[in-house]
């Protein structure tokens, strides 16, 4: 718990931003981080412009100048982007061979490794690591050397995940961070952090999370180092159950990645599997999709293939929840349909509405780039089926509600034989009157749905040709055609049911007045669709 509450306290004081101050979530904060990451990549940028103008302005003339700016800009690179990060080991290896210096052509082979080790190219890195001549190497060189091997065999151990040549490879790796830890000076990260990890990676979680929290504990920390033991540790939680932990370390890590424009970092990956795990879809699937570009940026080869694996498990688990939506739909829309021919209306809404998930469920897995428009649109329908289902339970109490009085009205007349009572109810039964009362209330609640409807309507034609309601009229029969059509009503048989005309005059409406309108006929219903609701 002390842990924890370290890492929050360290969380507070290097990321205090709008969205910590507000009470958000770390989830939260991660989110709008993601949204602010072109702006930390050009710092990241500006800053490697900046070497770079050194490097070619004349200034660099001696291969010793020109090996530490190019040793800059790979240290720049080096987690941001392996394409440009390995040309600059390179430029140090051709000019510490022109040098003869053999501490430095080392030192750019030991680049070399990391960068490669980064990208997922093993066989490569372990031919360069080969290659080094640790016999001539300065301790600082060492060090770097081994840790790098230890790099090597941890990531070969995760890579297999298996019961044998795993287990082989977590006890190599140990031994190199043994020998690197010779090397370290007492009191570095590096040492205390590799100390952490050999721990870790031996299953000694009490003793590996006190050099973690020691780290953590202190407030001059770096972003990148922050990151590094943040993330770490949140393995320690995890193989102890406490996935609340871990998830708050993983979204600390990811934060300070962003901030420090990292892409070789798999602390975001991590969070998105747990998240997925946890039954958090929304939040796996934005990290994991921000997990899949580091690597691109990066071009890290076993980010993208791992990635790729849990993005299909978490597209197919929002598939999921999308069939279950549409079923709960269809089920919905059946209950309620039952007695009058207006809730076709709600029937075919909901109808159009199982072809947009149906769409959406392609959508997301073919690219999940429509994603916020598909939302938009559900929150609309929703919108719309909220109003009308109320609507038309009103009616029905109403209707049902008029029923029975008028039931038990005859039956105390038969019972009375007054049939000149009766005769006399009979006729003031006004099927008209109540229909008409029907599309009036219809028109009230559209206009609930969509209040700019007629503004927008009249946009579209010339000022003479506009539709000037007489006092008191909502809508006219011009307006409800184009009102159904709005709603997803576009069968001209069913709309012509609806409004009691035959199809020929629905069609003959239609016809007079996309030819009177400003904008040309194949696109008067498309503008129609335009229309928003409230």
């Amino acid at each position: 718990m002390k842990v924890y509450l370290l890492a929050i306290l360290a969380i507070n004081c290097c990321f205090c931003n709008k969205a910590l101050a507000s009470g958000d979530t770390l989830l939260a904060t991660l989110a709008h981080a993601i949204e602010q990451t072109p702006l930390y990549d050009a710092s990241k940028v500006n800053a490697i412009a900046n070497i770079k103008a050194r490097m070619y302005d004349g200034s660099a003339d001696p291969p010793s100048d020109a090996f530490k700016l190019a040793e800059q800009l790979y240290n720049e690179y080096k987690i941001f982007n392996y394409d440009s990060a390995y040309t600059y080991a390179g430029r140090m290896m051709a000019l510490a061979m022109e040098m003869k210096d053999s501490q430095l052509i080392n030192s750019a082979r030991l680049k070399y490794a990391f960068v490669m080790l980064s990208a997922g190219l093993y066989r490569e890195t372990f031919d360069t690591l080969k290659s080094v001549n640790t016999r001539s190497c300065t301790g600082e060189l060492k060090a770097e050397y081994y840790t790098i091997m230890a790099r090597y065999y941890f990531d070969l151990a995760a890579y297999d995940g298996d019961n044998y040549h795993s287990v082989n490879y977590d006890i190599t790796a140990s031994r190199y961070i043994d020998s690197a830890l010779l090397y370290y000076p007492d009191n570095t990260f590096e040492k205390t952090y590799y100390t952490g990890l050999k721990f870790y990676k031996q299953g000694r979680e009490q003793e590996s999370t006190i050099y973690f929290e020691k780290l953590l504990a202190d407030k001059k920390l770096p972003e990148h180092e922050f990151a590094l033991t943040a993330s770490t540790l949140s393995g320690v939680y995890l193989q102890r159950g406490e996935m609340q932990k871990a998830i708050d370390l993983l979204a600390s890590a990811s934060i300070a990645d962003i901030h420090t424009s990292t892409k070789e970092t798999f602390a975001i990956y991590n969070l998105a599997e747990l998240l997925y795990k946890t039954g958090d879809v929304k939040y796996a699937s934005l990290f994991i999709e921000n997990a899949i570009a580091n690597a691109e940026t990066y071009n890290a080869r076993q980010r993208k293939a791992q990635a790729s694996g849990i993005l299909s498990l978490i597209e197919s688990e929002r598939i999921h929840a999308i069939d279950g939506q549409r079923k709960l739909a269809i089920q919905y829309g059946t209950a309620v349909t039952v007695f009058l021919v207006v809730l076709a209306i709600l029937i075919i809404v909901i109808r159009k509405q199982v072809k947009k998930l149906q769409a959406a469920k392609k959508i997301i897995t073919e690219a999940n780039v429509q994603q916020q428009l598909i939302n938009d649109k559900l929150e609309e329908a929703h919108k719309i089926k909220e109003e009308y289902i109320g609507y038309f339970f009103k009616l029905d109490s109403e209707y049902f509600g008029r029923l029975e009085k008028l039931k038990k009205m005859l039956e105390l007349k038969l019972a009375d034989r007054k049939f000149e009572d009766i005769r006399f109810i009979v006729n003031n039964i006004q099927p008209k009157k109540d229909k008409e009362e029907l599309m009036r209330n219809f028109d009230k609640v559209f206009l609930q749905i969509f209040p700019n409807f007629v503004t927008n309507y009249n946009a579209l034609f010339a000022e003479e040709d506009q539709v000037k309601l007489p006092h008191g009229q909502i809508l006219n029969t011009d307006l409800r055609i184009f009102a159904l059509i709005r709603l997803g009503i576009t069968d001209n048989e069913k709309i012509a049911e609806i409004l009691e005309y035959s199809v020929n005059t629905i069609y003959a409406y239609k016809t007079r007045i996309k030819n009177k309108s400003s904008v040309s006929n194949d696109d008067f219903e498309k503008k129609i669709m335009e229309i928003k609701s409230v």
